[in-house]
């Protein structure tokens, strides 16, 4: 049995999950014993649906991967979603493989992104404030 305390609109409610047999849970709320009928688990996960954000006038879009076809430019993109809270670099800037080169905050974490190659800074593709996603490019190295 697992135990809860919720709280839904200022009222406390005391939770104890019994048992769950196939689609049914069997519950108590307050004392109260409910059968409460689950939803099944679709074979695919259900596509995730955002509300979209206004955009902000100082920023740009954020590039997609880079398919240049030069292979000289190398992209560092984002490991997850989140914020840029601070980029340290600036085109023209050497790097070298582990250097700092923004702070990200996801997941309510600040997340330095590092260098994954040796060179020379091509372009910023976000800046400071910016959203971003999975796999954007955030910087490109040549």
């Amino acid at each position: 049995m697992k135990n809860f305390k919720l709280k839904i609109n200022s009222n406390d409610y005391d939770v104890a999950i019994d048992e769950i047999v196939e689609n049914i849970a069997h519950i108590q709320v307050n004392g109260e014993k409910y059968e409460v009928e689950l939803e099944k688990k679709a074979e695919k996960p259900a596509p995730i649906i955002r509300k979209s954000r206004p955009a902000v006038a100082k920023n740009e879009p954020v590039q997609p991967k880079s398919s240049s076809s030069s292979g000289s430019v190398k992209a560092i993109n984002s490991p997850l979603p989140g914020n840029i809270l601070d980029v340290k670099v600036s085109e023209g800037d050497k790097v070298t493989k582990g250097t700092v080169v923004m702070i990200m905050e996801a997941m309510k974490m600040e997340n330095n992104i590092v260098s994954e190659f040796d060179g020379v800074v091509a372009s910023v593709k976000v800046k400071t404030g910016q959203s971003v996603l999975q796999n954007d490019v955030l910087i490109e190295i040549e």
